[in-house]
């Protein structure tokens, strides 16, 4: 199963613990993470389901490439990251 886990900055907002789930891609992923989870879903997606300006998704130290699909694949016993993206100076 893969791993799906959310930094400490997300969990100070919304909880998110981390969570392992059967999936092939990271739409599935996420869809199982966030089965009962509708806040955690609306604070990482948007209303359209694609990943939301200000969040990364790493899968296996990769950034995800398909941020509207979903669609990058989930090798097994895969480690998904979901964080948020720091701008600012």
């Amino acid at each position: 199963m893969a791993r799906v886990s959310f930094t400490p900055t997300l969990q100070r907002h919304i909880a998110c613990p981390p969570v392992d789930v059967a999936a092939a891609t990271v739409r599935e992923a996420l869809d199982a993470a966030f089965a009962g989870n509708a806040r955690a879903r609306a604070y990482v997606l948007d209303d359209q389901s694609a990943l939301r300006k200000h969040m990364v998704i790493f899968i296996d130290g990769k950034r995800v490439q398909d941020r509207v699909n979903l669609s990058d694949p989930v090798l097994e016993n895969g480690e998904i990251f979901v964080l948020q993206a720091l701008s600012g100076g």
